[in-house]
């Protein structure tokens, strides 16, 4: 959206540019409330929109509001709405297809798995403020996500998070595209990344916890850490017949050590 924006030489959406963090520092907030939409509907089969683009559009608008952000998209003049439908109508539908084969294929006891990373500035102190860091982001997500929920959280340093970055980046669209090739603007690193409020909370929940503050008050979850600040898992962005058996053995290891204490909480 913001690139199709920029290419239009229309007020940019979302980013000033891409290599820039968010402009609206609760947009954090609003992918939350996008996940947790997403939660709601498992096990049922969405109705198809008439434009996939417009859907997109009323999702995005939909969440920042929940955040008290603007809804920017519901904003622009008609003529700017309707190149932008026009422009993101085959991505958006290819979205909504692939959104709408998931959460359709959900059936009850199947195991939701959510992952994401949340962070702030380098060098802030604890706890960071909303919006950033874990501690908002978990504090937005829906009573029926938290009260079903635990934390497996992966250990790396904000110093060794640049670090892989910068390794496993791939310019153009086979990075971007990728959930093993993308590459994230040193930017962006330093400024959302470049703290990490997560072995705080576990510490302040007792080591096998986080508090959530919601609505309802204080919610417990359960959490461990699988520590992967000495690297356990690049090698698997190579082919897995490449994989060395070794490293594979020490990655399930190390990963079972870390769901049974989940387990066992």
């Amino acid at each position: 959206i913001a690139q199709e924006l920029k290419a239009g030489a229309d007020v940019p959406t979302f980013f000033d540019d891409d290599n820039t963090p968010f402009a609206e520092p609760r947009d954090w907030g609003t992918l939350i409330h996008l996940l947790n939409d997403d939660y709601a509907i498992l096990g049922r089969t969405p109705k198809q929109p008439e434009s996939a683009a417009r859907w997109l559009f009323d999702r995005l608008d939909t969440a920042r509001s929940a955040v008290g952000a603007v809804p920017a998209l519901g904003q622009l003049d008609t003529p700017v709405r309707d190149r932008l439908a026009s422009a993101l109508e085959p991505e958006a539908a290819a979205l909504w297809a692939w959104l709408a084969e998931t959460v359709s294929s959900w059936s009850v006891g199947d195991t939701v798995v959510i992952e994401f990373a949340r962070g702030g500035p380098d060098g802030e102190a604890m706890p960071l403020a909303a919006p950033y860091g874990y501690g908002y982001a978990l504090s937005e997500l829906s009573a029926g996500i938290l009260e079903r929920s635990s934390i497996l959280y992966v250990w790396v340093t904000p110093e060794e998070s640049r670090r892989r970055n910068r390794e496993r980046a791939r310019p153009g669209r086979d990075g971007d595209a990728s959930i093993l090739h993308h590459g994230v603007p040193e930017a962006v690193m330093l400024g959302e990344y470049g703290s990490d409020d997560l072995p705080w909370l576990i510490e302040q929940g007792g080591g096998d916890s986080v508090v959530v503050e919601t609505d309802g008050g204080p919610r417990k979850i359960p959490a461990a850490m699988f520590d992967n600040r000495i690297d356990h898992t690049s090698f698997l962005r190579a082919d897995p017949d490449e994989w060395p058996a070794a490293d594979v053995g020490v990655l399930h290891t190390e990963l079972r050590s870390a769901f049974d204490r989940l387990a066992g909480s």
